[in-house]
This record gives structure tokens, C-alpha cells and sequence, in this order.
């Protein structure tokens, strides 16, 4: 792919690669008709030069791709723009609720590789998986509404434990602190499949109904994760 703009244009950001690479220190090679050669798809380069010929921004579907253009070629004054954009900003707000949840990608990894094996075990086009996302760490019933007046209390540690225990699913997310709640975090677990190519489909078959101690039971929703592979 060919483009023209004077050499100007690539010097006018002095910090940038493409104004280091064309600042008359280094050997760019041409061909043989003088054209400058980079080793770049240059998809999203034209971004780029209309960034640097006029301040113009990319539209909103193409400005995840020339982002990484624009810190491919270290152009901060465009990465900072695009930073303040969405979809980006909305990522960075996004990433932080999920920062909660440090086991996110490998829970994430489970499910591509748990959908993938039980496919080919069983020669089938789609798989499923019980999936536990769950908000809370303590199970809450009727009857402890009236007695606490919040969705989060105190119990002493001989209590906590017995909470403890591993609903009986394939993965589980959970819990976290945050406004977002369950849906949110189902969301990005189908959106982020959906960004690898994988076809997904989720809805809730219950809950978990292990019996814990007393008139406690667990009650955490369990989802049905349906893979499908071609």
C-alpha cells in the first residue's frame, strides 16, 4: 500500500519513530523509484497521516487499530487524544472492575479449554458448561433481612467457615465489591469470547442449593455456558 505526503508531515511530531526515522540520521531504503519502505501493514497508516497533515481523528470503529498504530510509532499527542475516546475510555472503566477479579483471564481460559476438550471428546458441534458468577461471599435469605439491615455484615471466622465451599460447577467468578453486578460481569465474560471468535450463548438454570448449616443455603445462580464451535 502507497502513500504520499511530504517529509515535513512525518518530522512535525519530534518525539514520534516516524520523525526519528526520517530526521536525515538514519538509512531508510526506497525503491527504485525513491519510494520509502516500512515493514508495516499499512491498513491504518492513512490515520495516521491525516493526524499528522490536520489534527483529523480516526472514526470510532477504526480507533482501537490506530491506536496501536500510534504506539507503534510513539505519536503521544494521538494516543492521547484516542485515550479520551471511546471505545477506550470505556475499556479503561471496564478494566477496572475486572481488576477485581485477578483470576479473570484464567477463568476465562477455562472455559474456551473445558468447551473445547468436551466438544471433542463427545463429536459434537457445541458444548456446555455450568458456569457460578455470583456477587456476594455470604449467602442471604429471607431470614437475615430482617436482622441485617445491609447486604454486607460481619460474621466471626468460626462462622465464615461454614460458608466455605465449591458450588458444583465447571467455573466460577466471584465474589467481588462494586456497583456493577452480575449481569455486567456476564457481559464481559460473552463479549471477550465473541472478541476471540467464539460463538456463546448464556442462560440461567438455577442456583445452587447446597445446604450449608442451619436454615443457610447457598443460592448462588448458575448459568449454562453453550459453545458453539462451527
Amino acid at each position: 500500500m502507497c502513500f504520499t505526503t511530504r517529509l515535513s508531515t512525518l518530522r512535525r511530531y519530534e518525539d514520534t519513530m516516524l520523525a526519528a526515522m526520517f530526521s536525515g540520521r538514519h538509512h531508510i531504503p526506497t525503491d527504485a523509484e525513491g519510494r520509502y519502505f516500512i515493514d508495516r501493514d499499512g491498513t491504518y497508516f492513512g490515520d495516521i497521516l491525516n493526524f499528522l497533515r490536520c489534527g483529523e481523528l480516526p472514526s470510532q470503529k477504526r480507533i482501537k487499530m490506530v491506536y496501536k498504530e500510534a504506539q507503534y510509532y510513539s505519536i503521544g499527542p494521538l494516543l492521547d487524544l484516542l485515550d479520551k475516546m471511546q471505545p477506550l475510555t470505556g475499556e479503561k472503566v471496564r478494566q477496572a472492575f475486572l481488576d477485581l477479579m485477578p483470576y479473570y483471564k484464567d477463568h476465562l481460559e477455562r472455559i474456551i479449554e473445558i468447551g473445547k476438550l468436551r466438544a471433542i471428546q463427545r463429536k459434537a458441534r457445541f458444548a456446555k458448561l455450568k458456569v457460578c458468577v455470583f456477587k456476594e461471599e455470604m449467602p442471604i435469605t429471607p431470614y437475615e433481612c430482617p436482622q441485617f439491615n445491609t447486604l454486607r455484615f460481619e460474621r466471626s471466622e468460626s462462622e465464615s467457615k461454614h460458608f466455605e465451599h465449591q458450588c458444583d460447577v465447571d467455573v466460577s467468578f466471584g465474589p467481588w465489591e462494586a456497583v456493577a453486578d452480575v449481569y455486567d460481569l456476564l457481559h464481559c465474560i460473552v463479549s471477550d469470547l465473541s472478541d476471540r471468535g467464539i460463538a456463546v450463548e448464556h442462560q440461567c438454570i438455577g442456583v445452587c442449593d447446597k445446604h450449608l448449616v442451619n436454615h443457610y443455603y447457598c443460592k448462588r445462580p448458575i448459568y449454562e455456558f453453550k459453545i458453539t464451535w462451527w
